[in-house]
Parts: C-alpha cells; sequence; structure tokens
C-alpha cells in the first residue's frame, strides 16, 4: 500500500466507426493495460458503435507509466482480431490533481491537451473540474487500424493508508 498513490478509474463510455472484422460487423471489446495490470470490458455484439459504459479501475504506483488500450474482436473459432490501440499518458491529470484545487465552480476547465502527432487524442482533452472532483474526457484515435475512436472519462480515487499524491 506504501507504494500506491491511489485508483484510477477509467470509465470506458463507447466505440466510434469501429473497423469492421467479421462479415458485416465486428464484436468488439477493450483491454486496458499498465505496467502488470491488465482489464477488459464486456463485449458488445455486432456493433461498430458500441456503448461499454463501464468502469475499470488501475492501481497507480508509477504515474509515469502510460496507459495502453486495444480494441479486439470476439471470434469463436480462431484468435481475436486486433481493431486497434492507443496510448495515453496521465501525467497532466496526475498534475493537475496535485494543485488541490476546491470550491471550484463545477465545469471550470483546469488544463488542456492538445492532440499532437505523440498523443492518441482524436480532438482536445479537457481536464475539468465537475462537482468536487478532478475528471478528464478523452476521444482517443486507434492507431493500427483504418479507422475507429474510443471515448473515455479519467476520475481520481483516493485511498486511506496510500501515499497519496
Amino acid at each position: 500500500m506504501e507504494n500506491l498513490m491511489g485508483l484510477l478509474r477509467i470509465h470506458i463510455h463507447r466505440g466510434i466507426n469501429l473497423a469492421i472484422r467479421d462479415v458485416t460487423s465486428s464484436d468488439p471489446y477493450v483491454v486496458v493495460r499498465m505496467g502488470k495490470q491488465k482489464l477488459k470490458t464486456r463485449v458488445v455484439n455486432k456493433n461498430v458503435n458500441p456503448e461499454w459504459n463501464e468502469d475499470l479501475t488501475l492501481s497507480i504506483a508509477d504515474p509515469n507509466l502510460p496507459i495502453n488500450l486495444s480494441v479486439f474482436d470476439k471470434d469463436i473459432f480462431t484468435l481475436d482480431d486486433k481493431m486497434g490501440d492507443a496510448e495515453f499518458d496521465i501525467k497532466p491529470f496526475i498534475e493537475a490533481l496535485k494543485m488541490r484545487l476546491e470550491g471550484l465552480p463545477t465545469g471550470t476547465i483546469i488544463t488542456r491537451i492538445k492532440p499532437t502527432r505523440e498523443n492518441c487524442l482524436a480532438e482536445e482533452s479537457c481536464i475539468v473540474w465537475i462537482n468536487g472532483q478532478v475528471v478528464q474526457n478523452m476521444f482517443l484515435r486507434l492507431r493500427n487500424v483504418e479507422r475507429g475512436e474510443v471515448e473515455l472519462q479519467l476520475q481520481w480515487i483516493n485511498i486511506p493508508g496510500s501515499r497519496g499524491l
């Protein structure tokens, strides 16, 4: 516990215009990896615009590690097909948390992160103060595939007894 900073809740909202890997559609699910941790969402059958609305929670000890997100098409008789991947950095999110902001009006934008060649952002990502919490919304453009994006949201969970931020 002493190495743990806290927990990062990743709300995997939805996929947008994902690649077709079966005859007419795909059966997508998302795998999130950070260091040795690996989490995955449920499969949404026959949908290239799936809504997962699932929370995956990672333990954060080293905020310098990137978070990798991969989308796969679930197959029954063969290996699952990869439908693209993305990587994102939580350092700007952690920096916003360290500001110890309190009492801001809900909806206040703390930081804006522009899409660049180095990140997988499809559009500007804002770190926002919402109802007493720091939240980051992202649209990630999938790499190594012809098309597709994943929408997600980051939220921090403090743990009593952890080293904190």
